[in-house]
């Protein structure tokens, strides 16, 4: 039986970045995951999943040992974000030279993230990658967790932390509730060519039946993001390539021009969750296995670096019982209720914008233009959001 400080279940975005911020600070540890990361091609195509990094989770992966990689291979910088409303003229127009920095964000697929973290574990003798692996069951103590895999062979650490997804196997295994709600809706994903170029900004539309974002990649494509009632959602896809092509930039009011080329599409159901607790003797959940949100603003891993920035944190400053409660608490403390408040605002946006009245359509077209007007306070948003 090997020990360790402390074993993670989930090598993914968020229990790769803990990882390795825990295994720099001097902490031995075991990462389980199930699935090899990918190896990136270049000038491959674009993945149909990618995430709009802050600034914080920016600086998270540079200290994880990962962002140096991450510009190697593939990531494309945003210096403006541009959203309106289909039902009137209200528009919030966000630049980074109005606030004095060289980009708002960088938009990165999924998998390159995830191969940067992977090499940067395989590269630190203080962290094992147990791969491909599974738990089958763990068993707390007074001192210790025991974790078994399916292959028999068991792992001993102070503390377990669950980083394995939406459907955790480390929650359901410690008897956490969650609380989730079903939004019926879809994000529909998919790489595109636009006639105009993107002029590196990150556009999205509310419409009624939800934000339609197109996030700017190196090439001069576009990731599109587009939430739509799930049964919506099935119909586009469905459609022929000429006939998607068509919706797609209408749906965009042409701010584009027409899309001259779409690849492969998806979709993935949208749910929002916040598990309760996030944290029990020796476990601790982070990422997806602790809460999900709507991905309107693009703020899901975001949120999951910054428990994997907090609780590493407190792990590399601690002295004492590295799985008791008095530090598992001051970490749900300070991640719970920017997670919710997060949560809730995304949701709240979500229905605002998904509201027909004439009235409440007159007042936040109103509010927008508003907003745009007030420097001050728009780019103390922005730069809150960026994580400065």
């Amino acid at each position: 039986m090997k020990q360790y400080d402390i074993i993670i279940n989930g090598g993914g975005m968020v229990g790769a970045t803990l990882a390795c911020l825990l295994a720099s600070s001097g902490r031995k540890v075991a990462v389980i995951e199930a699935r090899e990361a990918p190896k990136f091609i270049d000038d491959s195509e674009y993945d149909l999943r990618v995430s709009a990094i802050s600034r914080a989770s920016q600086n998270a992966l540079t200290k994880a040992g990962a962002w140096d990689d991450i510009l190697a291979m593939r990531a494309s910088p945003y210096e403006v974000m541009d959203v309106w409303d289909e039902a009137g003229d209200g528009n919030v127009r966000f630049e980074a030279a109005e606030l004095g920095e060289p980009e708002l964000g960088h938009i990165i697929e999924n998998i390159v993230i995830q191969r940067a973290l992977t090499d940067a574990l395989n590269g630190n003798s203080n962290a094992d990658l147990i791969c491909p692996a599974k738990i089958s069951d763990f068993n707390v103590s007074d001192n210790n967790v025991l974790v078994t895999l399916e292959n028999g062979n068991t792992l001993s650490a102070q503390l377990l932390v669950g980083a394995d997804g939406a459907n955790s196997q480390v929650r359901t295994l410690s008897g956490i509730d969650i609380d989730r709600d079903d939004y019926g809706q879809s994000g529909l994903v998919a790489v595109v060519k636009t006639e105009k170029p993107h002029e590196a900004t990150a556009w999205q539309r509310f419409q009624s039946t939800g934000p339609l974002a197109f996030l700017p990649l190196s090439d001069g494509s576009s990731s599109i993001v587009w939430t739509l009632p799930a049964d919506r959602a099935d119909y586009y896809l469905s459609l022929s390539k000429t006939d998607f092509k068509a919706a797609l930039a209408e749906a965009l009011d042409y701010k584009l021009g027409k899309i001259s080329r779409v690849g492969k599409r998806g979709a993935f159901p949208l749910r929002g969750s916040q598990a309760t607790p996030y944290v029990k003797e020796r476990i601790a959940l982070v990422g997806d296995a602790a809460h999900t949100i709507h991905p309107l603003a693009g703020q899901g891993v975001n949120l999951g670096i910054k428990d994997a920035v907090e609780l590493a944190d407190l792990v590399a400053n601690s002295t004492g019982d590295l799985g008791g409660m008095k530090l598992l608490r001051r970490y749900e403390r300070a991640r719970r209720g920017d997670n919710v408040i997060t949560m809730r605002a995304m949701e709240g946006f979500r229905l605002l914008f998904g509201h027909s009245a004439t009235s409440v359509i007159s007042a936040r077209n109103f509010g927008m233009k508003m907003f745009n007007q007030i420097p001050l306070v728009k780019n103390e948003v922005i730069r809150k959001a960026m994580g400065l």
